[in-house]
């Protein structure tokens, strides 16, 4: 979805440092809300001061609509933009993360004695299948017997483990949206559950395979609609039991004659590994003797196994389409550990605020207002203005690195989290637009073509209780984007 411009306009604009401050036209811009805007504030019951929103040209020019827009706003999830392309800007779209088999000692005939290191490094989305490539590889080396520890090595982000101690976001600690990654996080350490009910019973499938877990179901079976099943209606518990057994328990209620699927947070991490391990290495085969354990691989450790993430242009998709949390916090915190040592904060996660804080600098972008916290959007206390919004956007029109930023996008009525908002109502591929929403925020942020083919960068946020009423709001300014002629 390249702008709507001569090649040579494109590259001029494109070549430019500083992005465009966005005051300067301001005075220019409509001073009313677009009547379809106000229509749907009314009926949806939010007063105009709840809304902040601005909409500019892709590539530099004078508002079509200002309001509020240098108000600092809750974001919720259209945070991620800032995260996703700062680190295409900074690390590169080929960028991969590395996980890896190390050992102090060699491999003697088919056995591999003293401790086995598996040291992570930030990967985002580091699948089971992942786990059981490196497991085959070192089988594929010889090695059939393991007679030591596996040790985890965690120490790529500072803390090792982010997510000690961190009081409950909400309700929902056993989401998925609310895990905390560390820097081994294989499958974001969720129990997966499949359910399917007849009229009579519930069964439940898990995965992964465990080693030594055994499911045991309480679930209600009511009258509910499928269709409108919520998945906070399922709790799991897990209890280790004698002989290094783990009972979980899987309890709520869930519908008559329905099928869904969902995932919990509910497992040691620690645990997790382990047996995930110990299955599938004496699936292909192998035996270990040992346990598991947290510690640092020596410097000098033997390299036996390496895996390479997916690319981050890859991952920047998988982050912006369904919106996930756990991966932008890796990428955020990667940001903070790639800054030179001596530029680095405490933290990884203040690291990586520091960072975002240099690119703003460096694009001519204020931060004044600009509140960073694990760069998600899943916070009480992030805070970016429409105006920083869209001066980031128009800084991602200009990037070189614009396809993968772009295409990240959830497309409007197609995909991710837009995929049914304004179905037959925008084209396809009109809008690319990046959803946001907490409990008081609901937002949008992204690019719109209007019947010109002329590119506009689009935000808006409501800051008020039970903001998801608004999303009509939301979705009328879209539309008026996409269906309103520019001006000559």
């Amino acid at each position: 979805m390249p702008p709507a411009y001569p090649l040579a306009t494109q590259m001029a604009l494109r070549c430019g440092v500083a992005v465009m401050l966005l005051t300067a036209g301001a005075s220019q811009a409509q001073s009313a809300l677009p009547q379809p805007v106000v229509q749907a504030l009314q009926e949806t019951g939010f007063d105009a001061a709840h809304l902040s929103a601005l909409v500019v040209p892709a590539l530099g020019g004078a508002p079509k609509l200002a309001h509020l827009e240098s108000r600092p706003m809750s974001p919720a999830s259209t945070m991620k933009l800032v995260t996703t392309l700062v680190a295409l800007e900074e690390l590169g779209p080929t960028y991969r993360w590395t996980t890896r088999l190390l050992a102090e000692k060699p491999i003697h005939g088919s056995t591999l004695k003293g401790p086995l290191y598996l040291q992570g490094q930030g990967d985002p989305n580091f699948t089971w299948d992942a786990m059981r490539d490196m497991l085959r590889n070192l089988r594929d080396q010889g090695v059939r017997r393991l007679q030591g520890d596996l040790v985890l090595d965690r120490h790529y982000f500072r803390p090792a483990r982010p997510d000690a101690a961190v009081p409950d976001f909400d309700e929902s600690p056993q989401a998925y949206y609310n895990v905390i990654p560390d820097a081994l996080l294989l499958n974001g350490s969720l129990l997966s559950l499949a359910l399917h009910s007849d009229g009579k019973q519930t069964t439940i499938r898990t995965g992964p395979d465990l080693a030594g877990a055994r499911v045991r179901a309480k679930i209600e079976l009511d009258d509910s609609a499928c269709e409108k099943w919520d998945d906070d209606l399922i709790k799991a518990s897990a209890q280790l039991t004698d002989k290094a057994g783990l009972e979980l328990t899987i309890a709520g209620s869930f519908p008559r004659n329905c099928k869904s699927d969902t995932q919990l947070n509910v497992l040691d991490r620690n645990d997790y590994i382990a047996r995930f391990v110990r299955t599938y290495w004496k699936e292909i085969g192998g035996s270990w003797t040992g346990a598991v354990r947290d510690g640092v691989a020596p410097a000098d450790a033997k390299l036996l196994v390496t895996h390479r993430s997916d690319t981050l242009a890859t991952v920047v998709r998988l982050i912006n389409k369904p919106s996930d949390n756990a991966m932008t916090r890796s990428v955020f915190m990667t940001l903070g550990e790639q800054r030179p040592p001596e530029a680095r904060a405490g933290s990884s996660t203040q690291s990586g605020a520091l960072a975002i804080r240099a690119w703003f600098a460096r694009k001519g972008l204020s931060d004044a207002g600009l509140v960073l916290d694990n760069g998600s959007g899943l916070s009480r206390i992030e805070r970016i203005s429409a105006q920083q919004m869209a001066g980031l956007l128009q800084a991602g029109a200009r990037s070189p690195w614009y396809a993968e930023f772009a295409s990240s996008l959830p497309i409007v009525g197609t995909d991710g989290t837009m995929r049914r908002r304004l179905k037959d109502v925008v084209a396809p591929g009109r809008a690319r637009i990046k959803t946001g929403t907490l409990r008081d925020t609901t937002a949008i942020a992204g690019y719109v073509r209007d019947p010109q083919d002329r590119e506009w960068v689009v935000v808006a946020f409501v800051n008020a209780d039970n903001a998801v009423r608004s999303r009509p709001v939301l979705d009328a300014l879209i539309h008026w984007v996409a269906s309103e002629p520019s001006a000559p």
